[in-house]
């Protein structure tokens, strides 16, 4: 695949204690599938915040006695992480706290800020301290700093959201309040729900609300910072509208679990929808639709649906196979330890094979050829999302144009070199059907940025001094 996950943010509050590890515990779990570097809880014990943070999957990091180790509380954040702006080690695990002498803070970010690197070189200059390299700490202290003039926490965030540029979906908690936040833009998708036992909960996707027992209530707005605390629930509203909705078309396509709801718009059916399109777009003679597990596979039913051709289960995913795997020095063998082809299936037959994206075309190459060798008469691949042509800053680990196959081939090119008998990308136009409208930021497939273009992105440059200082050692 090539293109890395998100990362989740998840917060819970209540007027009165509960096991609130416990349920940040099951809500991370919801959201694995959006990072599975790091993830942590920060639950607040009567304004006392007790915390546990690793490097892992939920199930690596919080085993029982952990969680039983976690005191009740009457609010919670948790995070799970997969890293854009900085490196894996444990001092970017998230949530952040913050000590500072208007009280505590612990903060959650799903993102990427596009003017990280102006930030926080005018923060360094101005004596700020760093311990970790990643733009959640540059939001933190700047919501710090705006804290010791503001009147409340919340005030403080809304003065920081004047600075940020880029993505930010935030979950806030202080002592007394939890607090979200989403950028102007709405690049990534935010939503707040409540239990029958009148629990609120904050999550990134609506499929976390529901794996708590919680009711989707609403999408928070792009620019909408939400408090929840005793005194009620309160929106402010000041930031909304100052931008253009551009919510990110990938989360439609990869990063969002098909069972979520995106601001009013199911992801599964986002995705079968670009299969329609695809059988409309791209049509060919075949025996059966296969898609490649788990992204491509609702693609793949509506490919089979509009086309008529029958839909089945030819690509058979190690589900075990995670974080943790060993993986061989050779890139390529990962992929056949991950992915095996079912030979009663494709043995013999032309194939439609539909995956949501090709970077750099050496997966793709490696599931060809294990369709291949199991028997494949034919392949045709199809591509539920529009190739790769430019850098992303918003979240999407694509820094570069370096790696992007579709940059320096051609479709037909493409196509031989990844061993494709022929090869059809979704038309980029056709974008605004998968979300329902024109309001999405599909600036990697088409170069349109919804912000100022970075001129530094200071990508690992925190772990490239380490890596400098260490050599000079």
């Amino acid at each position: 695949m090539g293109v890395h996950e998100e990362c989740g943010v998840f917060g819970v509050m209540s007027d009165k204690p509960f096991v609130a590890a416990a349920m940040c515990y099951y809500g991370l779990y919801a959201l694995q599938h959006r990072g599975q570097e790091s993830c942590g809880i920060v639950v607040n014990d009567d304004g006392v915040f007790v915390s546990h943070k690793d490097l892992g999957t939920v199930s690596e990091v919080f085993s029982k006695t952990t969680l039983s180790s976690f005191p009740e509380g009457s609010m919670a954040v948790a995070h799970t992480r997969y890293g854009t702006t900085g490196g894996n080690n444990r001092n970017n695990c998230q949530p952040i706290e913050v000590n500072h002498q208007k009280g505590r803070m612990a903060l959650a970010h799903n993102g990427n800020l596009s003017n990280a690197a102006k930030l926080r070189s005018a923060l360094e200059l101005s004596g700020a301290i760093f311990h970790t390299s990643s733009d959640t700490e540059i939001i933190a202290y700047i919501v710090t700093k705006e804290r010791l003039t503001a009147p409340s926490i919340e005030e403080a965030l809304s003065r920081a959201m004047n600075t940020l540029e880029g993505a930010y979906s935030l979950v806030l908690m202080s002592p007394q309040k939890l607090i979200c936040a989403r950028d102007p833009h709405g690049f990534r998708p935010l939503c707040y729900g409540k239990t029958k036992d009148g629990v609120y909960v904050v999550a990134s996707e609506s499929c976390a609300l529901k794996a708590v027992g919680a009711e989707l209530i609403r999408d928070v707005e792009p620019g909408e910072i939400i408090i929840f605390s005793n005194d009620g629930v309160i929106s402010r509203r000041e930031h909304c509208g100052k931008a253009e909705k551009k919510i990110c078309i990938f989360e439609y396509i990869y990063f969002s679990r098909p069972d979520s709801v995106i601001d009013g718009r199911s992801v599964h059916k986002a995705r079968q929808t670009a299969g329609e399109i695809l059988a409309k777009t791209h049509p060919v003679d075949a025996d059966i639709v296969i898609g490649v597990p788990d992204s491509g596979l609702d693609a793949a039913l509506g490919y089979s649906r509009e086309s008529s051709i029958p839909y089945d289960i030819g690509l058979v995913k190690n589900k075990y196979v995670g974080r943790t795997f060993i993986a061989p020095r050779d890139r390529l063998d990962q992929v056949s330890i991950k992915l095996s082809a079912d030979e009663n299936v494709v043995f013999g037959k032309r194939i439609v094979l539909i995956d949501d994206s090709i970077v750099r075309g050496t997966t793709s190459g490696r599931i060809v050829s294990i369709l291949r060798a199991a028997g494949a008469k034919e392949i045709h691949m199809r591509v539920s999302a529009p190739p790769f042509l430019f850098p992303c800053y918003y979240g999407t680990d694509i820094d570069s144009q370096k790696n992007l196959i579709a940059c320096h081939h051609t479709v037909p090119e493409i196509a031989k070199m990844i061993g494709a008998d022929s090869l059809g990308f979704l038309p980029v136009q056709s974008l605004g059907k998968l979300c329902g409208g024109d309001h999405y930021c599909a600036s990697c497939f088409d170069g349109v940025y919804p912000t100022e273009i970075p001129a530094d992105t200071g990508k690992n440059r925190f772990e490239q001094r380490l890596s400098e200082k260490r050599g000079n050692l």
